[in-house]
């Protein structure tokens, strides 16, 4: 089967595929009870689609590993129930279907460590896979240099890009491609059906790798059911937007 590469890597919908690995990022399993918690009543309907997008995607990658980029739960301070039972049962799958599973400490994963446990996983704070290193992309490590890689890839970000049809704004997850002084970055969209993210033409950016760079430089590749759709750097899209509004 023939992917879209970006740096080098495999876009698989929603994952990339490098070597043996798929690499997915932010799934913010339990957010519907923190939503929920907050008065905004949405039905608890994400951890069968993850699990049914995940099965397609390896279907269709046939990777053997999986590396689990960050924030695999929602809540920062604590643990829900329906994070104990979805995270639970998530690694559960994991470990059914692949021969390795990676965890990414991420920003909201401060007790992912005491799921994880159960399962006996360890979480990290980064992997390192040929030229390529993965990280959550909450924080610039401060020993990165000491990897000697090439590639770096993020999450954190959730990126997404949204596209104007009269009144209506219809966004769509977006992976997105740059440079980060010496290094080629990568920033994936979240593997999250809550919510699509953060429009890229119109928020500022999360990820301190971002904030260090000039973002109109970055280059956007949408993503809809395995479909990938590149739009070029995001300097350009905005020129084109502006010049038509």
């Amino acid at each position: 089967m023939e992917y879209t590469k970006i740096n080098g890597l495999d876009i698989v919908d929603l994952a990339l595929k490098f070597k043996e690995y798929l690499i997915i990022s932010d799934l913010h399993l339990g957010y519907e009870q923190s939503l929920n918690a907050e008065g905004i009543m949405v039905p608890r309907f994400q951890y069968p689609q993850i699990i049914a997008r995940l099965e397609e995607i390896q279907r269709r990658s046939s990777a053997s590993k999986i590396i689990v980029n960050g924030d695999l739960k929602h809540e920062f301070g604590q643990i829900t129930r329906q994070e104990w039972n979805e995270t639970l049962e998530f690694l559960e799958f994991l470990k059914d279907h692949f021969d390795e599973i990676i965890l990414i400490k991420g920003n909201h994963d401060n007790f992912t460590k005491f799921i994880a446990r159960k399962t006996y996983l360890e979480v990290f704070d980064c992997f390192k896979i040929g030229d390529s290193l993965v990280l959550h992309g909450d924080r610039i490590l401060p020993e990165l240099s000491q990897y000697e890689v090439g590639n770096l890839i993020i999450g954190h970000e959730h990126p997404c890009i949204g596209l104007r049809s009269g009144e209506r704004v219809e966004k769509i997850k977006c992976y997105l491609t740059g440079k980060y002084h010496k290094y080629n970055l990568t920033v994936m969209p979240s593997f999250n059906f809550v919510t699509e993210g953060s429009d890229v033409l119109q928020e500022r950016p999360l990820s301190p790798f971002l904030k260090k760079l000039s973002t109109g430089d970055l280059e956007v590749h949408a993503v809809e059911n395995f479909e990938v759709f590149s739009f070029g750097r995001i300097k350009d899209i905005t020129a084109v937007r502006d010049k038509f509004n």
